[in-house]
């Protein structure tokens, strides 16, 4: 009887497996946890009315408590991050120990605790474990109540929801361990990722320049010896360094702005997580076409970005659609790239400087553009927004500026 808010906004919500960032995620998590102890209003009112001495209601009272705070921090702490076997062993124990003392001592309304105890021991414990745990702890629970006089439909009311509850948490508790491994396993091969960026980054260095900087070297220490006395010799060596420099800083830049060059499939993904982040659900491609060529790949790359970020800036959506579509036209095959929303449209006809520089971009490999609302419905008086971008992925691209 758990339960752990997942997606929205960072701010508000916490997600699967995750510990909460702040005080106002902490009340979040508490309060999807807590809300199950609803179903502890029979015993709370057995202790405020029940035929009880007040010794009896106190010490009641105090089990109470107790019972509520240890199920509170398992459950809490252990759906964020696995805690040690034998501390959840020893806390489950303790649970089962005070439901079975309150429940021979205090009646029939005490054996719902044995429905946390069986929640408890699904949520926190492996698979293996908990499936013999919970139908021994929905046992004892029948055991007491048969032995005790206990009206039998509460007994049968109470057996279901203990075992149904606690392989119910079996599952939820396997979802947040899957969560926390699949967070795990992405962060892993971001970090893969950028390990091999920096290979590839420290060989392209190494072989731009190191051929470069070697030669200089030689012909410095060349161009010094001959200074003394045949300084036109050496004059000539300092020109061949100038070349050579002049040379590695032009495979530099060239290298330089192929490490900046957006690629498509890179722009998808971040397409994917800057909507995810915005608490826009996407429909996004999970691959790009591999023959793409790169003036075209780039001036895509450049327009989903832009169209991206101006949904998740002004659009206000809730849901954005990005399709690729290879095309036959009369001047030759193209590739579109459409993205809908469902926000409340442009603000005004006029372009923007976004627009304008795709659009710019466009022209030079004769791609097209194009803007249309997005209806959404007969009733509604606003409308998404759709923009499309179209290359031609011939061979007859044009060669820009």
């Amino acid at each position: 009887m758990s339960g752990v808010a997942d997606g929205g906004s960072h701010e508000t919500y916490v997600g699967l497996g995750r510990p909460p960032q702040d005080r106002r995620q902490f009340f979040v998590k508490l309060l999807w946890i807590g809300i199950w102890l609803a179903f502890m209003g029979a015993p709370i009112t057995d202790v405020a009315h029940g035929d009880h001495t007040p010794w009896a209601r106190a010490l009641g009272a105090l089990g109470l408590v107790v019972f509520v705070a240890a199920y509170l921090v398992l459950v809490f702490r252990h759906t964020s991050r696995a805690l040690a076997r034998t501390g959840v062993l020893a806390t489950i124990g303790f649970l089962a120990a005070l439901a079975v003392t309150l429940s021979l001592t205090l009646g029939t309304p005490w054996l719902v605790l044995f429905v946390y105890v069986a929640v408890s021991a699904g949520a926190t414990l492996p698979m293996r474990l908990a499936c013999w745990l919970i139908p021994l702890t929905s046992g004892v629970l029948v055991l007491i109540g048969l032995t005790g006089d206990h009206p039998r439909e509460i007994i049968t009311a109470l057996v279901f929801p203990a075992l149904l509850g606690g392989f119910a948490m079996t599952g939820v508790r396997q979802m947040i361990r899957t969560t926390i491994e699949l967070r795990e396993a992405r962060a892993t091969v971001a970090q893969l990722a950028a390990n091999e960026e920096r290979l590839r980054l420290a060989r392209d260095l190494h072989d731009l320049l190191g051929h470069s900087l070697s030669l200089i070297t030689l012909k410095s220490e060349l161009a010094g010896r001959m200074l003394p006395g045949q300084p036109e010799l050496a004059a000539a060596q300092v020109a061949d360094i100038e070349q050579v420099s002049r040379q590695a800083l032009a495979d530099v830049r060239d290298a330089v702005s192929g490490y900046r060059r957006p690629t498509l499939p890179g722009e998808l993904a971040a397409a994917r997580t800057a909507l995810a982040a915005a608490g826009i659900a996407a429909g996004i491609p999970s691959e790009a076409p591999g023959d793409l060529p790169e003036e075209p790949e780039e001036v895509l790359a450049w327009g989903l970005r832009e169209a991206v970020t101006n949904v998740v800036r002004h659009s206000g959506a809730r849901h954005c659609t990005v399709t690729l579509t290879p095309r036959q036209t009369l001047a030759g095959p193209v590739l579109e790239l459409r993205v809908a929303d469902d926000g409340r449209g442009p603000a005004g006809t006029k372009a923007g400087n976004g627009l304008t520089g795709i659009a710019e971009r466009l022209a030079a490999v004769d791609g097209t553009l194009s803007t249309e609302p997005v209806s959404r419905g007969p009733a509604s008086t606003g409308g998404g927004f759709a923009l499309t971008l179209r290359v031609p992925t011939g061979s007859g691209l044009g060669s820009g500026e």
